[in-house]
């Protein structure tokens, strides 16, 4: 038995020395590190290819791949930039692709049927906050003249009743208004969404039933999908008149002088999970190991995006701004890694949780956010029929896998790399955030009752409502 553990510590390191990862090899600490990974399980597949899309809260898979995380759980990973989230789902889906960087609504879309039809499964959150609408600058000099100052400047958060004149001047004239989201089953559609009829103005209704999928029934607003990298050009060629997107595209909207970032959705909803890490069910039952590995790889990755109060965080911008990740400017990517973030040039804030990668549980799968997006599915007819209670808790708990981040969690702890205060406490976390408040509507939501919360909204599906 001691020659085995013997032989599978002296596989690691051989493993390890391809990629140039491991220092001091023959040192206590590597001889452990091996001994545990053993008693996890080898990873079943070793090669993998994971698919993101160029946006800055992919810096996860970045620093897991850049800082060796990968290379010390035996894992050889590709990262492969998509060209839009369909496309990165499809991949999924038809094992092109071992995961992908997902908008935390794919993996549950999927599930449920809504677009392509398949069993996806999340066990990482990938991050916090990181999105914001930004608006043209004709735009905002009408949205301006409604908006409350202070000393000069814009008070904040800036709610959607000062962008209603300008909708409702433009309905008068028989013109639509456009703007711009990224995929009907994205944080940044519910987000704008939310924001729009907060501030009195309809986003419209989806009506897959009836064949319907454009999401502009009703609607005073009408939103379409933009791939984020093309949100400035697009805006800028008055396609659109605004956007909901992740960084570095609001940012580089305020850098290209062209528009002007209006609300961040960390002041639409404080600590909103923003992206997850998406594999197939399949896969996931198939390697198991490698699964957690992976997981544990990208924990590892969120602390030190985190660590002592984001001071790794010029480091991580300088990752990012390779061409392989995001390509953007540094001094755009770092407006608000870095703990700022910038609205009208000039108006430089302080937002230090603009993107969370690891603090507040930001890793942990909770079911009440999966439970968020399935109401806002609901709420704008993505789902057609009204639901029980316990089927929004039932999917949650099919797509949203705990379990699996537990055991990634404990490996670390175990290994000395992760300390128990780390992660909620495994044996009675149930999963459910208590009732969250901090809305810009002021509306309290409690995952553990998605039909009384629906029941709060003045525009929406609720109850037996349907198209």
């Amino acid at each position: 038995m001691a020659n085995l553990k013997l032989l599978s510590a002296f596989k690691l390191v051989v493993k390890s020395l391809r990629v140039g990862v491991i220092s001091t090899v023959l040192s206590g600490a590597v001889i452990a590190t091996c001994v545990s990974a053993e008693e996890l399980g080898w990873p079943e597949k070793e090669e993998l290819k994971i698919g993101f899309i160029k946006l800055t809260d992919m810096a996860p898979l970045a620093v897991a791949y850049e800082k060796g995380y990968f290379e010390e759980e035996g894992l050889y990973v590709t990262l492969e930039a998509q060209a839009n989230w369909k496309v990165l789902l499809d991949r999924v889906i038809d094992g092109q692709l071992d995961g992908a960087h997902m908008l935390a609504g794919q993996p549950l879309g999927a599930t449920i049927g809504y677009g392509t039809k398949a069993d996806i499964i999340t066990a990482f959150s990938m991050d916090l906050n990181g999105n914001a609408i930004t608006v043209s600058n004709d735009i905002w000099k009408e949205m301006k003249k409604h908006v409350p100052h202070e000393n000069g400047k814009p008070v904040h958060p800036i709610s959607a009743d000062s962008l209603k004149p300008v909708v409702d001047d433009f309905k008068s004239k028989g013109k639509p208004f456009k703007m711009g989201m990224v995929f009907p089953v994205s944080t940044h559609n519910y987000e704008l969404r939310y924001w729009l009829a907060a501030g009195g103005i309809h986003p419209g209704f989806y009506a897959p039933h009836k064949g319907d999928t454009s999401g502009q029934i009703d609607a005073d607003a009408l939103l379409s999908v933009t791939p984020p990298p093309q949100m400035p050009s697009t805006m800028e060629a008055g396609t659109i008149y605004g956007y909901c997107v992740g960084e570095p595209w609001n940012q580089q909207a305020v850098f290209k002088g062209i528009g002007v970032p209006v609300v961040t959705d960390y002041e639409i909803w404080k600590d909103n999970p923003e992206k997850v890490f998406g594999v197939s069910k399949g896969w996931a039952d198939k390697y198991p190991n490698t699964h957690i590995r992976v997981v544990k790889a990208m924990i590892r990755a969120a602390m030190w995006l985190d660590a002592n109060n984001n001071a790794n965080r010029p480091e991580a911008v300088k990752i990012l701004a390779k061409s392989q990740y995001v390509g953007a400017d540094y001094e755009v990517i770092a407006n608000s890694m870095t703990g700022t973030f910038e609205y009208e040039k000039g108006d430089k804030r302080d937002v230090p949780d603009f993107n969370v990668f690891f603090r507040y549980n930001a890793t942990y799968p909770f079911y009440s956010d999966a439970i968020w997006y399935l109401t806002q599915m609901r709420r704008w007819g993505q789902i057609a029929e009204p639901k029980t209670d316990s089927w929004y808790k039932d999917i949650a708990k099919q797509v949203y896998r705990p379990d699996i981040y537990a055991q990634a969690a404990k490996a670390l702890i175990a290994e000395g790399r992760a300390k128990p205060s780390d992660f909620p406490e495994f044996a009675t976390e149930s999963g459910f955030k208590p009732a969250q408040k901090h809305f810009i509507d002021n509306i309290v939501y409690d995952g553990s009752q998605p039909n009384a919360y629906l029941d709060k909204f003045t525009i929406g599906l609720k109850n037996d409502s349907q198209i």
